[in-house]
């Protein structure tokens, strides 16, 4: 995410101007290319789906070797490798289409789907068998949580939509969505005021309702990140948008989505598979 964020932020989107080789003849920055350093940045991203994709594979081989039993974690481990594959796809067409808003937009999203799915895959490893799934909490506090989910996607859309539509576009001649930048800038930060409601809510409720320590603990954290963030964006808001910020606030989106994803899992409990 932080380099992809670097790729846009410093105008590098076209570094390398064609996919899957970074230039006609080379699928590796050559010399003289008039791309100049932004060569460099844009192509550092690209291998770091090579190293991304190596970590997914390992992921595959591990829960197939070290936990064989769990049938239901042996075809989840297959969804982030297919994942990075796709989202290279859609990278080399955001190239094609000459950073077209709408696909880097795209690119983004596909991102978050990633970390969700891995966040979810870390969940089940580490905290969860493979039992169904029983509540832990009063079935309205995890109608709110999931609430909480969609209106997170809701935010991130509308952020794309912000960032389509203001500066930091990848290249000096990339289109824009050609929305007012204030206009969806208020629009996304009335979805972001919603968030912070429906956490507070969930929050609220956990602790009436004497849920564990483990579900208070997760929901504070996502509380946390989520003042962080909103924080982060009225101040690059009224900042005039410094590319450093918005790197920090890409980032930051990438940790919610975790803190979310974590804290809706700790709402439930699935025991081991006995024999």
């Amino acid at each position: 995410m932080v380099t992809g964020g670097l790729v846009r932020l410093t105008g590098s989107g076209l570094g390398c101007p064609t996919w899957p080789r970074c230039t006609a003849d080379s699928f590796v920055p050559v010399a003289g290319q008039e791309e100049g350093f932004r060569k460099f940045i844009e192509f550092g991203n690209r291998t770091l789906t090579g190293v991304v994709s190596i970590a997914a594979l390992l992921v595959i081989v591990a829960i197939w070797k070290l936990a064989p039993e769990r049938a239901a974690l042996k075809r989840l481990a297959f969804l982030p490798l297919i994942g990075v594959g796709l989202q290279a796809v859609v990278g080399g067409i955001t190239v094609l289409t000459g950073l077209s808003p709408t696909t880097v937009a795209l690119h983004f999203l596909a991102s978050m789907v990633l970390i969700w799915l891995s966040t979810y895959l870390l969940y089940r490893v580490t905290q969860e068998g493979d039992e169904p799934p029983t509540s832990d909490v009063h079935p309205a506090i995890r109608s709110v949580a999931y609430a909480v989910s969609a209106v997170l996607a809701v935010v991130l859309a509308l952020g794309t939509v912000v960032t389509g539509s203001g500066p930091h576009s990848g290249d000096a001649d990339t289109p824009r969505f050609g929305f007012d930048p204030r206009s969806v800038s208020w629009l996304h930060a009335d979805a972001v005021m919603l968030f912070v409601g429906l956490v507070v809510a969930v929050l609220v409720a956990t602790h009436a309702t004497g849920a564990s320590e483990r579900v208070r603990r997760a929901w504070l954290v996502v509380l946390g990140l989520t003042l962080f963030q909103g924080g982060l964006g009225y101040l690059q808001y009224f900042t005039g948008i410094p590319w450093l910020l918005v790197l920090v606030h890409m980032l930051a989106a990438s940790l919610l989505v975790v803190a979310v994803t974590w804290a809706v899992l700790t709402l439930r409990s699935r025991d081991l598979v006995t024999a």
